[in-house]
């Protein structure tokens, strides 16, 4: 099938005209064409023809470009069409599937055909050659580290100011380009993710010079005339691999905490999302070092043998069971792992709660990025007599949303890919669908849907749903939802609604979660002083603001100590007896308040003081004294 994205303009859909460019990529015997050169030709039985969403088909019988094309293209003149070379690619061609009110940027699609850059590789070949290409690649970047260039703290605002620029100057690309791989508007795109990352590279721009101080360490008798301290110094090669759901915010947010302690970073984008991917791969290497900062791109070969390279540290953004692959390659080179993965997340709605307010964030959290978010409310606990009346307003709810109808709404998203559509779909078989359930295979859409009386033995409540399928579990009270919750894996977050706030810290209390928030959704995600991140299944180490930068350093003990002053020392050394061992009791297990111990250095201060004045004070001269006396006493006479 050939897929041609077009810029959309005001003329006519009968006049629209064909924007081809080189091949794409080859993927399962398809090929996938993006708009890098003009070049008009026309409407034929075999030529692509236009379909509603901005998408171009092949005509019947029409499996490869079609000849005419490749002749007369400039970049294939004097190529017979049947012997044409297409360049190999691991990303896989999707139907774009937009709604018809979806708009991509002003700027119109992103022009895949001029995204090369220098700085960034996409690997082919055999696994042989792929894994000496990635070595070349981590050893580029560790030599540039090495170099040391990366460690003043100059260096790393310099950094980070250029990523900022690079995302506010080039803001409709980047929108463009995120816009046309998850179909999403831009407002939606740029609320949910460029100010996200704007935000945070002004928080660490800030707040960097006092992070990377040194901070003093307490101390005990032994050591209280030497200096301790803790430093913060960088891992070396650090490796962040993103996600597809959001591909810009969650593949650049953790970039700025390693970028701001001072690593080298392997950027390895999701090969889904493959127009954010490229874009990156264009802007990185225009505005940060190129040796320090690379983006590779590819698919799940490709990925297999980065992870085979050794790294200082890894974060990766995903599902537990490719989490689980990840700590198995990073085990082999005792690499640690930041792992944000996911979950099924409980929303316990409490009946002392406003339930107008609870179903609208709810149905806002659930459907955004429709429910393709680590983070959105996964299941409903809830009494039984609350559940027809939490479907009616979350029906409200999505009406005042997306409209009367959802499928048109701009503001409604698609599902990534068809393993996933089918993968969500199949949730549905043998559910009470107490609202929504319509779907569009051929544009993978799925509506807003709410599930009733679930059964939690069946298969939409053994495994994280990712799609906009809201099921609700009745339970008799919050014990029972208490116990209902620890019966099962961690959660990445738990949202509890209720007025109550003994009910609330019962329910805290009586869980373990990555993260909890109450009367709310998604909104902790929002504030960098929060540490994000998951427990158990759902992870393991956190970020955001200065998490990020303590995840992507190493804490460093430093004690400097003096060669004078020896006597002191000698409790330690042998031989032993039990009089040192009483007095080495005193000086490490004696705890001391600050003020004890300035007053006691100050007494220490003044006894050294005296014996110093003491042995340089002259002695008195007799003689002399005696006379004094006497004239004294002549005087007084």
């Amino acid at each position: 099938m050939i897929a041609t994205k077009w810029r959309r303009d005001e003329e006519p859909l009968s006049r629209a005209s064909v924007c081809v460019g080189r091949v794409l990529s080859r993927w399962r015997g398809t090929y996938c064409l993006a708009p890098a050169s003009l070049q008009r030709f026309g409407h034929s039985i075999s030529a692509p023809q236009l379909t509603s969403p901005g998408l171009f088909v092949p005509g019947p019988g029409a499996t490869h470009p079609p000849a005419a094309f490749l002749t007369s293209h400039p970049r294939f003149q004097g190529v017979g069409g049947a012997g044409v070379r297409l360049s190999r690619s691991r990303v896989p061609l999707r139907p774009i599937g937009a709604p018809p009110r979806v708009e991509p940027s002003p700027a119109g699609w992103v022009d895949l055909g001029q995204l090369d850059a220098a700085g960034t590789e996409d690997f082919v070949g055999s696994s042989g050659e792929q894994g000496k290409a990635m070595e070349r690649e981590v050893q580029r970047a560790r030599i540039a580290f090495g170099s040391g260039r990366s460690r003043p703290l100059r260096f790393r605002l310099q950094q980070l100011e250029a990523l900022r620029r690079m995302v506010q100057e080039r803001e409709k690309d980047i929108l463009a380009a995120i816009a046309s791989d998850l179909c999403k508007s831009e407002f939606n795109v740029y609320s949910q993710e460029v100010i996200t990352i704007l935000g945070e590279i002004d928080l660490v721009l800030e707040n960097l010079p006092e992070w990377v101080t040194a901070k003093p360490a307490k101390k005990n008798l032994f050591t209280m005339l030497d200096e301790a301290y803790v430093q913060p110094e960088p891992f070396g090669v650090v490796l962040i691999i993103g996600a597809w759901n959001y591909p810009f915010v969650l593949t650049i947010h953790p970039l700025i905490g390693a970028i701001a302690a001072g690593n080298a970073v392997i950027i390895k984008p999701s090969e889904l999302c493959e127009n954010t991917a490229k874009i990156l791969s264009k802007l990185l290497p225009q505005y940060l070092d190129q040796d320090l900062y690379i983006v590779i791109n590819g698919g799940v070969e490709e990925t297999t043998e980065l992870l085979k390279q050794r790294f200082d540290h890894i974060l990766f953004t995903g599902s537990p069971s490719v989490g689980k692959i990840v700590m198995e390659a990073a085990a082999k080179h005792l690499t640690p792992v930041t792992l944000e993965l996911g979950g099924k997340n409980p929303c316990y709605i409490d009946k002392d709660c406003d339930l107008d307010v609870a179903c609208r964030r709810i149905a806002w959290g659930k459907y955004m990025n429709c429910g393709q978010i680590c983070i959105a409310p996964d299941y409903i606990l809830c009494e039984p007599s609350l559940q027809n009346q939490i479907v009616q307003k979350i029906k409200e709810n999505v009406k005042e949303f997306y409209g009367e109808n959802v499928k048109e709404s701009p503001d409604y998203e698609r599902i990534i890919n068809l393993r996933h559509f089918k993968r969500i779909i199949s949730l549905l078989e043998g559910q009470k669908i107490a609202f929504g359930g319509e779907t569009d295979e051929a544009t993978r859409y799925i509506a807003p849907t709410i599930l009733t009386d679930v059964n939690p033995e069946t298969k939409v409540m053994q495994e994280e749903i990712f799609g906009p399928i809201l099921p609700i579990v009745p339970v008799k009270n919050a014990d029972e939802a208490i116990k209902f919750i620890n019966e099962r894996e961690k959660a990445l977050t738990f949202y509890v609604f209720s007025h109550n706030k003994k009910l609330v810290k019962q329910m805290i209390d009586g869980t373990s979660s990555g993260a909890v928030t109450v009367n709310d959704v998604i909104m902790h995600f929002t504030l960098s002083s929060l540490p994000f991140g998951g427990v158990g299944s759902s992870g393991m180490g956190t970020y955001h603001g200065k998490y990020s930068f303590d995840t992507f350093s190493h804490q460093r003990s430093c004690l400097l100590k003096s060669l004078k002053m020896e006597g002191v020392n000698k409790l330690r050394y042998p031989p032993n007896s039990q009089s040192k061992v009483d007095w080495a009791k005193f000086f490490l297990l004696k705890r001391i308040s600050k003020r004890t111990l300035s007053l006691l250095f100050l007494a220490f201060l003044g006894i050294v003081a005296a014996v110093l004045v003491k042995d340089i004070s002259p002695q008195p001269d007799m003689h002399l004294l005696g006379w004094n006396l006497e004239v004294r006493a002549d005087c007084t006479l």
